[in-house]
């Protein structure tokens, strides 16, 4: 039996555990720590997994998620490194700590895969991106694998391209939460009623989603099958080119990479 603790049990954190319990874990088999008594009792009233501190979660599991935020790490590194070794496996759901923070503050030879999830894990969706680091081995990258397939997909990407990845699926619902919002208001400026206008974005966002992934044309393919000649959706289309809006989605995303990449540089040694 492996043993799973969830170091940090946030939104991501939570849903890991409850996609865990879905997929057929046991309440034996997963732990989580939480610095909140109340959020700690809570969860363990909800899904009957033991809170711990984070030393007993490092003598207990055999595999630790840490899904603290990123400046929380060096407190839970510290924690850690007394009392993990070769036989742990660490994985890190932080945005933009590499691998090598961890091998620098863990004794030598634990091995670390990095993750990059997203919070559509909360309902069965994430996208997550998992590289190894320099002492993790082609098995333990299978069995984190197996962990996240039960909250979503996972595809495996070098190292050097998390950031990328961050900014374009980490924070990639945020952009599309973004233009739901905004068409949503479109759709009131226009005289609808909210709930009507949030029924027609959010359906017509879900069925266009479904076409991407279950079908097998490009986007652009897709697109033109809306857009007649003289149409509406070429003059919609038009004015999105008018104000930049390929155009300022490019520097987002780049302006997300470049974030995560400062995060990652904040815990270099001097």
């Amino acid at each position: 039996m492996t043993t799973i603790a969830v170091l940090g049990a946030g939104k991501i954190g939570e849903a890991l555990l409850a996609g865990l319990l879905q997929a057929g874990r046991s309440v034996q088999e997963l732990l989580f720590t939480e610095r909140h008594p109340e959020r700690a009792a809570e969860l363990t009233a909800r899904y009957g997994v033991a809170g711990v501190e984070v030393d007993e979660a490092a003598k207990r599991a055999d595999v630790l998620v840490v899904a603290v935020k990123p400046q929380d790490i060096d407190p839970v590194l510290a924690e850690l490194a007394p009392v993990v070794d070769s036989a742990s496996l660490v994985v890190s759901l932080c945005a933009g700590l590499p691998t090598a923070l961890y091998e620098r503050r863990l004794p030598a030879g634990v091995p670390v895969v990095r993750v990059m999830p997203n919070t559509p894990m909360v309902v069965g969706e994430a996208m997550s991106a998992v590289s190894p680091g320099t002492h993790a081995t082609p098995e333990h990258v299978a069995l984190v694998t197996d962990l996240l397939s039960a909250v979503g997909q996972v595809i495996e990407v070098p190292e050097s391209q998390q950031d990328a990845v961050t900014a374009l699926s980490g924070s990639g619902p945020a952009y599309f939460f973004y233009l739901v919002e905004a068409m949503i208001d479109a759709g009131i400026l226009l005289g609808l009623p909210r709930a009507v206008a949030e029924k027609l974005i959010v359906q017509s966002a879900v069925g266009a989603a479904k076409m991407l992934a279950e079908g097998t044309e490009h986007p652009v393919i897709l697109r033109e099958a809306v857009t007649s000649p003289a149409g509406t959706t070429i003059n919609a289309i038009r004015e999105l080119e008018k104000h930049g809006v390929r155009a300022a989605l490019l520097d987002a995303i780049e302006a997300a990479r470049d974030r995560s990449v400062e995060l990652g540089k904040a815990h270099e040694e001097e």
